[in-house]
């Protein structure tokens, strides 16, 4: 056995970053992903860079331990293909709107008839039981209706701005393996398939008002939106004499050993400083005093020092660091792998560790197609429907 999931088999009707990303984690902790693409393929395939077109770096790094099938499911053959592949399958995933599964006939009131144990999972914008029900979603339309650009500008950007990485879909698709992973679950107590739907909006916002619904928790409101401390100007990483250097200064101990490094130990003795209750109402003032000190010493002063005081303390790492840092190298968290048609290339670990059920790196992130001639033979299909299949270009296998 490699890895938890093993023995299920999800469906993946997924494109671009959400849901590969999802269908990717439970690839890794051992299902078996059959990834159904349309004849163009998976967008995120064409995304630069890449050493050969269809195989672009994202697209690798969320596709690994996966099948790839190509059908085009607006042709009614290709669509009884996949209801085929449908009949064998635990789990399907798909993140287009509802409505459009439903124009494709792949709505879950049509797939619970030929399989009624299926957990039946959509990922997309927002709750289906609200006016937004309809509307089209990206990472970048999902962040602005979350307030990430908002709470940016206010914490001091000169103008609001997205998260530098994809942190929407990321963040859902995580969810979303979590959903299945749970489902899978109860299926496995009660024998009960189900509908499970994971809108993006609604869960960003449970990250982002966890954190800034402040006074609004309460009702009637007592206080502010916003978490102070996040938002205070100075919380990033603080200037050095010759760099940068990330640190967090928070309970009482770790403020006496500062303050005690700088050698200003009546800092404490001032109100606002007193106390962590203090510091909560002060943010702004307590983070811009730690960064005017820290500009007096050098960062390899700050580290030795914060490290000795027991003050969480780290460097401020590019990517260009993150490659050759010495702990992900000891760990293997940058595995390099032969891919049989793009050469060496390094894959991200799985970032859990197993005493049992080890997840592996079983398959290469799949060219387009490679897999339909096999995965169709297992959904019964005889080689004779599956070459008029490839004939009418209704389905598509790599060379």
């Amino acid at each position: 056995m490699s890895g938890p999931l093993h023995g299920v088999r999800v469906l993946d009707l997924t494109t671009v970053v959400m849901g590969p990303y999802a269908t990717q984690i439970l690839a890794d902790f051992g299902a078996d992903v059959i990834k159904v693409e349309p004849p163009e393929g998976d967008v995120m395939r064409y995304a630069w860079p890449f050493r050969n077109p269809g195989m672009g770096s994202i697209y690798l790094n969320t596709n690994r331990n996966k099948r790839s099938v190509v059908l085009d499911l607006k042709k009614p053959a290709a669509l009884e293909a996949c209801l085929a592949i449908a009949k064998t399958a635990d789990v399907l995933v798909y993140n287009i709107r509802p409505q459009a599964m439903a124009r494709l006939k792949l709505s879950y009131p049509e797939l619970k008839k030929i399989n009624p144990e299926i957990i039946y999972v959509g990922c997309f914008g927002y709750s289906q039981r609200g006016p937004y029900a309809a509307k089209a979603a990206y990472d970048d339309m999902i962040q602005g209706a979350s307030g990430l650009p908002w709470l940016l500008q206010k914490q001091g950007a000169p103008e609001p701005r997205y998260a530098p990485m994809i942190v929407a879909d990321r963040s859902v698709g995580q969810q979303v393996a979590s959903a299945v992973s749970a489902a899978l679950y109860f299926r496995e107590k009660t024998g009960k398939g189900q509908r499970v739907d994971v809108p993006m909006w609604e869960h960003l916002l449970q990250i982002v008002l966890s954190d800034h619904l402040g006074g609004y928790t309460f009702d009637p409101q007592h206080g502010e939106p916003g978490y102070a401390r996040i938002l205070a100007p100075d919380r990033r990483p603080y200037q050095t004499s010759d760099g940068y250097v990330c640190a967090l200064i928070y309970n009482d101990k770790q403020w006496k050993a500062f303050v005690d490094i700088i050698g200003k130990p009546e800092i404490l003795s001032r109100p606002e400083f007193a106390t962590q209750e203090a510091r909560s109402r002060n943010y702004v003032g307590a983070y811009a005093m730690v960064a005017e000190e820290m500009k007096t010493r050098s960062t390899a002063f700050w580290i030795e020092a914060l490290e000795r005081a027991d003050i969480p303390v780290q460097r401020m790492n590019s990517i260009d660091d993150i490659v050759a840092d010495p702990h992900l190298n000891a760990i293997g968290y940058l595995q390099p792998v032969d891919h049989p048609s793009e050469g060496r290339i390094k894959t991200l670990a799985v970032p859990s560790e197993w005493s049992e059920s080890k997840p592996e790196y079983r398959r290469h992130a799949p060219r387009l197609g490679e897999h339909t001639r096999e995965v169709l033979r297992e959904a019964g299909l005889s080689d004779q429907t599956i070459a008029s299949l490839l004939e009418s270009g209704a389905a598509r296998a790599a060379d």
